[in-house]
């Protein structure tokens, strides 16, 4: 799908494919320091990024990309639950490199996910993340997410400290009417 950012920008928007590799890997090690304290994975690493891709051919995540000057900008997951007690919950994650910020990418990239989401038949989404990723916790309350948890010191970043995990949680027609809403007050938004 192609659609055209806040300033104009031409960007594409597809499922993420395994001759996106190289290109995964150069956006990943592109980020900034900040931005890659708080990764999960060292997606730096080629072997990581495979593995990554292994997954969603294997149904267990579904990975979109945004291109723009055939280079990855974005890169967003939805990963589902194959245990029975948790099959209708998918987790997601999203990450935009530094000069994409703030142009709506985050929204339209989002509102690819929620379309996954229903076509998994999921109830609800979460997002785990750090304490300190302000923007990003901003970002997801913009969406419907409430957090309801916060586990004190249970992960570590990327520099070995410790952090405390947040848990976000949003259901998924409370998450389309803000997407439709957000989306519909934004002239500038074009898709093709």
């Amino acid at each position: 799908k192609e659609v055209n950012l806040k300033d104009g920008t031409s960007v594409e928007i597809r499922p993420m494919t395994l001759d996106d590799l190289d290109r995964s890997v150069t956006f990943f090690q592109s980020l900034t320091p900040q931005d890659r304290l708080y990764l999960r994975h060292d997606v730096t690493r080629r072997d990581e990024v495979r593995g990554r891709i292994q997954a969603m051919q294997e149904g267990q995540v579904r990975r979109f990309v945004a291109i723009a000057e055939e280079r990855i900008i974005a890169d967003a997951a939805l990963e589902l639950e194959s245990a029975n007690w948790k099959r209708h919950v998918g987790e997601v994650r999203l990450i935009i490199a530094n000069p994409y910020k703030r142009k709506g990418l985050g929204m339209l990239m989002a509102r690819e996910l929620y379309s996954s989401a229903v076509e998994a038949e999921l109830e609800e989404i979460i997002v785990r993340m750090m304490r300190p990723q302000l923007a990003a916790r901003s970002i997801f309350r913009k969406l419907g997410f409430h957090e309801v948890t916060l586990l004190a010191d249970y992960v570590k970043d990327a520099e070995g400290h410790k952090q405390d995990l947040v848990l976000m949680r949003c259901d998924l027609e409370g998450l389309w009417q803000r997407l439709d809403h957000v989306i519909a007050d934004r002239d500038w938004i074009q898709s093709d």
